[in-house]
């Protein structure tokens, strides 16, 4: 897990795919798979977001929180499809379900703008403009550019460069929470824009419950037989495979 990101907390919604009271129960039977997998990790879970429907759940958002939760959630973004018969047909007959996973990552809203010496430059110069002999004749003005990021903030509205500076200063800070603001928005658009990729028609993983039990991953190859394993959170073989075959890429 490379990425810086992968050491924060993770959100992960749920969300059922057609298919009525069968998708639902089938929802709600990974959003269980999920909360035995948290606790063996020993991480906390909260819930979020939880739409009830018939059978099951329509949709459920859970705040995962513990080291690089979301650098291996990460790996369950996808589609996951069901199949088995179903408890809800009074004719047992075979259904196929879907329902869609998607983990983000938890971003820190609360900034702390730090300000380095060696990223700012200061230059000092002499107010300009109406004010006749309130015009101050020394160089009071003050004028901040933070080199990282371009951003600058002047400030020749005082008569002393104290005041002037302070201004600046408060502008600046402000300006650069607004830029360090857009570029968390960024972020989360571009893991949106991973959501919208996904598609009922490329599973990532399918559960067989008869005529046999099978659990395959469809990125890695990567299987086992022990599906009440799988569902009462035994989910790392499938994450360990998918981390494993990122850093072969």
């Amino acid at each position: 897990m490379p990425d810086e990101i992968d050491a924060n907390s993770c959100f992960l919604t749920i969300h059922s795919g057609a298919g009525g009271t069968e998708a639902n129960d089938w929802a709600g039977m990974l959003y269980r798979m999920y909360l035995r997998w948290s606790e063996k990790h020993g991480f906390s879970v909260e819930s979020v977001d939880f739409l009830e429907a018939e059978g099951g759940l329509k949709s459920a958002t859970i705040r995962v929180n513990g080291p690089y939760a979301y650098g291996r959630l990460k790996c369950e973004t996808g589609v996951h499809r069901l199949v088995r018969i179903s408890p809800f047909d009074a004719n047992s007959r075979r259904h196929t379900s879907f329902a869609s996973v998607y983990a983000f990552p938890v971003l820190d809203d609360s900034i702390e703008v730090e300000i380095k010496p060696d990223d700012l430059r200061v230059d000092t110069y002499r107010s300009s403009g109406a004010g006749g002999q309130h015009v101050n004749k020394t160089d009071s003005a003050v004028r901040f550019t933070h080199i990282p990021t371009g951003i600058v903030a002047a400030c020749q509205s005082e008569r002393s460069q104290t005041m002037n500076r302070a201004l600046a200063m408060s502008m600046l800070k402000a300006r650069l929470y607004e830029h360090y603001k857009q570029e968390q928005e960024k972020e989360k658009e571009k893991f949106a824009a991973e959501k919208k990729d996904i598609s009922w028609s490329n599973q990532i993983r399918n559960y067989v419950f008869q005529p046999y039990t099978l659990v395959k991953d469809a990125r890695t190859k990567v299987e086992t037989g022990n599906i009440q394993a799988v569902m009462d959170g035994g989910i790392d073989v499938f994450i360990e495979a998918f981390l494993k075959m990122q850093t072969l890429q």
